[in-house]
């Protein structure tokens, strides 16, 4: 599951949460060509982090359960009988080799082989057979699949909460499969089945889903369920940064941004592509950049948190469009909302990281560090470049720095200011911020020339927060102890 499918999950979970319904997680894993080891948990991880609480599913239980559908493969063979007894279904004995043969004839006279009214007549399925060949089949090891019987020319009028009406003649849609050779289910039938037996009311999902609405409508109809159909919505298509085509895998590699919840590690051969949690993004942030992929509030509002989304978000505010997808932007997403996030929040993440280092903090300097290196901070993984200068002495002064600012008068304006600190009581950002300005005002120093040299001493670098906060974080012993150790490095 990429964001896209993450998105698709948040709508359906704000939409649950504003509705007083509930959020369920279904594992649709009937297709076992397709099936990902791992990928369950993957979705139950990604779900978690994003603070999506699933209401029912295969953790959690439910009345419906169970909520895997292979799980459920018993069900679905009696309704597929159901609609062969009602002439809605049929048996197909076309091999691969057959169908792949008649595609190439088609395409060599420059059409499109479809599996429909028209040609079904003419293929080896169950409704040009007597009875007596066909029990002779059945009864053998002849491979079969089961489709679904479109009525010819048929116009199928259907509803869509994002793009009201939609229209399909069936002349145009092919006969699909609704039990494979394999004896499972196809997606189309256990999902039309489940939905009826789960009591669904609402089935958002993504627009590529939008051609598979005629059969589904078809199926509930066909089963004399239509009174007791979901109300569909189909999202439109995250796109490319450019703007061309859907957002994939390829294009997160190929800019240098996920497009992953969190880390995922492919079982077969073992290549890792990077997630949102892991690159240091917030759930926060994440939840809401993906929001407002598709949707607006209809003003020019982009922040929220999940609480103001469940209250704000209607599905008539879904646009039809694809929505862009931009890096920067979620960049930006995750910028702000680290600066939304609690003093005790920062606190608890850089404490995280400090104790990576085998660093210690006690908690009233945590929350002072918090707020000071806040404003600096896109990513959680940025905390210890922005902060290791508050916990370890600099081992090393940019020489670029050293060239520009250290003049042959700064070792002595250094030891002038560091004596003036020495006799700062108490050591508080205001108090040292008046020692120094009194004492350059007193020389008539330049006040950039002091400043930049007196950071380079503290931080080696011309980088960090206010000087006055740092100092007053640091200590004036420590500070003087830097002051003294960078003019000894410097000058050497």
């Amino acid at each position: 599951m990429h964001i896209g499918g993450l998105r698709t999950a948040l709508f359906n979970y704000l939409f649950a949460r504003r509705s007083g319904g509930s959020f369920i997680l279904r594992i649709e894993d009937t297709d076992r060509a397709r099936y990902v080891p791992g990928a369950e948990e993957y979705i139950n991880e990604s779900l978690e982090w994003c603070g999506l609480e699933v209401d029912e599913g295969v953790l959690q239980g439910g009345a419906f359960g169970p909520y895997r559908q292979s799980e459920r493969k018993h069900l679905y063979h009696r309704y597929a009988m159901d609609l062969v007894e009602k002439g809605h279904a049929y048996y197909a004995f076309d091999t691969p080799e057959e169908l792949e043969n008649l595609r190439k004839e088609f395409e060599s006279r420059g059409e499109t082989f479809i599996y429909d009214a028209k040609t079904r007549q003419n293929l080896r399925n169950s409704l040009n057979m007597d009875r007596g060949e066909l029990e002779e089949l059945l009864a053998s090891d002849a491979l079969r699949v089961l489709r679904f019987k479109f009525n010819p020319d048929e116009m199928i009028t259907m509803e869509d909460l994002v793009r009201g009406e939609v229209v399909v003649n069936s002349s145009t849609l092919d006969d699909k499969v609704l039990f494979k050779a394999d004896g499972m289910p196809t997606y189309h039938l256990a999902n039309v089945v489940d939905d009826n037996l789960m009591a669904i009311s609402h089935v958002i999902r993504g627009e590529e889903w939008l051609p598979s609405l005629p059969l589904h409508v078809s199926l509930f109809r066909a089963f004399g369920w239509e009174h007791l159909m979901p109300r569909y919505a189909h999202l439109p298509l995250i796109l490319k940064p450019g703007g061309k085509g859907k957002l994939s895998k390829r294009d997160g590699d190929k800019g240098g941004f996920p497009v992953f919840p969190i880390e995922w590690k492919d079982p077969e051969n073992g290549e890792i592509s990077s997630g949102y949690r892991e690159e240091g993004y917030l759930p926060e942030a994440c939840v809401n950049l993906l929001a407002l992929l598709g949707w607006n509030p209809g003003n020019d509002r982009e922040l929220f948190t999940i609480e103001e989304l469940i209250t704000e978000f209607h599905l008539d505010k879904v646009g039809k469009s694809g929505a862009r997808f931009d890096p920067e932007k979620a960049r930006w997403f995750n910028h702000q909302h680290i600066q939304m996030l609690s003093g005790e929040r920062l606190a608890g993440e850089i404490a995280k990281v400090l104790g990576s280092k085998e660093v210690d903090c006690e908690r009233e300097k945590l929350l002072t560090l918090a707020e000071l290196i806040r404003p600096r901070i896109t990513f959680l993984h940025e905390i210890w470049e922005q902060c290791w200068f508050f916990f370890r002495r600099p081992e090393v002064y940019d020489p670029q720095v050293v060239r520009k600012r250290w003049k042959e008068d700064t070792p002595e304006k250094m030891r002038v200011l560091s004596k003036a600190l020495s006799g700062c009581e108490p050591f508080t950002p205001g108090a040292v911020e008046s020692c120094v300005k009194e004492l350059i005002q007193e020389n008539e120093w330049g006040t950039g020339a002091i400043m930049n040299a007196w950071r380079l001493l503290l931080v080696g670098a011309a980088t960090g927060p206010g000087l006055f906060d740092l100092a007053a974080f640091l200590g004036m012993q420590e500070v003087i102890t830097r002051m003294e150790q960078g003019i000894e490095q410097i000058n050497r």
